[in-house]
């Protein structure tokens, strides 16, 4: 789809009529008609806001010319699991677990390693086989490229270290100290949990990333410790092989 049908139907999708897209992107009723005739393309700082507005990647907006992959990760790219920034608009670099909140959850390339593994290992491909396509392909990707010059990366091992002693200094009996925390996708470890009114309940977000662990628990008998959190909040379970028969133990606010 041109660009100027993508931009039709989506304003129409969202009700509005040409003046009143005109005043929400800050140009005249006429420049979003040419726009939609295809005399004319919107500029730069245009396209962003028109893809806040309806939510959608600028590569969606142009038709999508590219095809975009996480330049971290390698994760192909589609609107729903492209990053965001801070305010809101489209981060078309990264996906939206390797790029969160204006921070990078990834600075280890073996601890990305360690996460795709676990995902994406099946009865076609062993985990051997992800590992020794992770280890190949990263290192060509921007992220990892660049990795040296990006900002941040000592703020978050400060934030990480900080949430390693707010966990640890909860005491919670039968489980070791945390010493390492990973980035987790949302909807790999947001198990359900029954409240005492038996009402089933998940605290996490299928799409999120946070940062946790797993640990085995020091009394033995199968179960394990399962740690998540973020700058809101503390998470922690018990559960057996699996994610199965979960127990919250504790979920605190920050």
């Amino acid at each position: 789809m041109e660009t100027k049908d993508m931009i039709r139907e989506l304003r129409t999708k969202n009700g509005f009529s040409q003046d009143e897209l005109a005043e929400k992107v800050f140009v005249t009723r006429q420049a979003v008609s040419r726009w939609e005739n295809g005399e004319t393309t919107p500029g730069v700082d245009t396209l962003k806001l028109l893809s806040k507005l309806f939510d959608v990647s600028i590569n969606t907006l142009l038709g999508s010319p590219r095809e975009l992959i996480c330049q971290c990760c390698g994760m192909p790219l589609e609107d729903a699991s492209i990053s965001k920034e801070p305010d809101g608009f489209f981060n078309e670099e990264y996906c939206k677990w390797c790029y969160a909140d204006g921070e990078y959850m990834y600075h280890d390339m073996d601890d990305l390693i360690d996460v795709c593994v676990g995902q994406m290992a099946n009865d076609e491909f062993a985990p051997e086989q992800v590992y020794a396509y992770m280890k190949n392909m990263l290192p060509k990707l921007n992220y990892w490229k660049r990795y040296t010059n990006l900002a941040g990366a000592e703020k978050f091992e400060e934030f990480k270290k900080q949430l390693m002693d707010e966990i640890n200094a909860l005491h919670i009996d039968g489980m070791p100290k945390v010493e390492k925390l990973n980035a987790l996708v949302g909807g790999y470890i947001n198990l359900e949990y029954r409240l005492p009114n038996g009402k089933p309940v998940k605290f996490l977000d299928d799409g999120a990333t946070y940062l946790g662990t797993q640990l085995e628990c020091e009394f033995g008998g199968g179960r394990c410790f399962g740690v998540a959190a973020n700058m809101d909040f503390i998470l922690i379970s018990t559960y057996e092989e699996n994610g199965e028969n979960p127990e919250l133990v504790i979920y605190k606010k920050r």
